[in-house]
């Protein structure tokens, strides 16, 4: 079983990756589904058989301790003596069906229990299988009958050891004891379903907010480079504007005229590869704002001081305006969420940020902060401004790597190409 994440497919996690046999049939085809074809029982796994097999021993060696007390009981008839092992086998062979039909088997074995001893072994393992495998009401209706019957049957074969009144009081007990047991069991497994079920919505979740977060910054980097396209294309119609209305202009300023055109055309088909792709989203409330470069780090670093950081900025790139501009853009909105994130898990740390490349080796972004002092109450939402952070080096052609570091420091690096 899979699922589709955007254009990838995503394996979904099997329920047990090993040592199936160890576990219930029941818990199994609970769990997956897919594992039993349709219109077909679950398969016994070894567990089952083992099981199985110690309730049919179980089921025998009660009925034969039976089977002898009936013997040497002296209100018992010899005929009806040889009526009750009958009936006890047949109850005995019958605990192999107790999977299939838990209710049939539990209903059929009250009259066995009301006409031989020998049978009380089954029934008391068909009331547990019952009470394992079907809801309260009915083990509340059976339980009840092999309670409402026992005084019966204790008249129609009295116990030659005990009076009336305590087989009646054990046998009830008995009864009540093997039904806790078998609603325990259910209980514990319906506790393990919920909990799995928990973890799978958990993961659900989880990875529809991933896939939100880098939605949301495709969204965001789509309108950032559409701003961007708009105002190189705006320059161009400019300057060919001018041309077209300045024919007689000198051969010098032609000539200046027409390498911006060519450059500004450049630019925009390099902006244009970019935006191909990603999907841009509806709203225009902020369109038209100028958009950040590299160059405004140290402004970035100074507005991030002002609000009370401790803030270290090493920027070792001779010329900042030189990066390409996407790139820069890029580096900038890392430093941005990065400084953001410090922030808010780790509040009164130094951070300290470093900027180091150059063109043909590619731009290195680092942010690091320690471990803060205290603890420090959880942030809804932790881990989506990084999924957005990762999305958008990898549309740029870089990389990003963030986590903790052996001394409990946390780190962001982000490497990007600059051609």
């Amino acid at each position: 079983m899979s699922t589709v994440s955007g254009d990838k497919t995503v394996p979904e996690t099997p329920a047990f990756p090993g040592r199936r046999w160890l576990l219930p049939s029941a818990v199994i085809h609970e769990f997956d589904p897919s594992a039993v074809r349709p219109g077909r029982r679950p398969r016994r796994t070894a567990r089952d058989w083992i099981v199985d097999f110690s309730c049919f021993l179980l089921a025998v060696l009660i009925g034969m301790i039976a089977a002898d007390a009936v013997g040497n009981n002296p209100h018992v008839s010899h005929t009806a003596a040889t009526l009750d092992q009958l009936l006890g086998a047949l109850a005995c062979a019958a605990v192999w069906l107790r999977r299939r039909w838990p209710l049939g088997l539990a209903l059929a074995t009250i009259p066995l229990g009301l006409l031989s001893d020998t049978a009380g072994g089954a029934c008391m393992i068909a009331v547990f299988t019952l009470a394992v495998h079907r809801p309260l009401r009915y083990v509340a209706w059976v339980g009840g009958i092999n309670i409402a019957v026992a005084p019966l049957t204790f008249r129609l074969r009295p116990d030659a050891d005990l009076p009336y009144l305590v087989s009646v009081v054990l046998s009830v007990v008995l009864v009540a004891a093997i039904v806790g047991w078998g609603l325990l069991v259910r209980a514990k497994r319906q506790l393990m379903f919920s909990l799995r079920d928990r973890a799978r919505r958990a993961e659900t979740e989880a990875r529809l907010r991933a896939e939100q977060a880098q939605r949301l910054a495709r969204e965001a980097i789509a309108r950032e480079m559409h701003d961007v396209l708009a105002h190189r294309l705006t320059l161009l119609s400019v300057h060919a504007g001018a041309l077209e209305f300045r024919p007689d202009a000198p051969r010098e300023e032609v000539a200046r005229a027409a390498g911006v055109i060519r450059e500004s055309a450049h630019e925009a088909l390099q902006d244009l590869r970019e935006i191909i792709g990603v999907l841009r989203a509806a709203d225009h409330d902020d369109t038209g704002r100028p958009q950040p470069t590299l160059a405004a780090l140290d402004t970035l670093v100074a507005e991030s001081r002002e609000a009370g950081m401790k803030v270290i900025l090493d920027s070792r790139v001779a010329d900042p305006a030189a990066v390409p501009a996407s790139v820069g853009r890029t580096a900038y909105r890392i430093a941005q969420e990065s400084l953001t994130n410090a922030r808010k898990h780790a509040p009164g740390t130094e951070v300290t940020v470093t900027v180091t490349g150059g063109p043909g080796e590619g731009l290195v972004v680092t942010v690091q902060n320690p471990a803060p002092e205290g603890e420090v109450p959880h942030v809804p939402g932790s881990g989506q401004g990084l999924i957005g952070l990762t999305e958008r080096a990898t549309l740029a052609g870089g990389r990003l790597e963030y986590g903790a570091e052996s001394d409990g420091a946390f780190g962001v690096r982000a490497w990007l190409p600059w051609g």
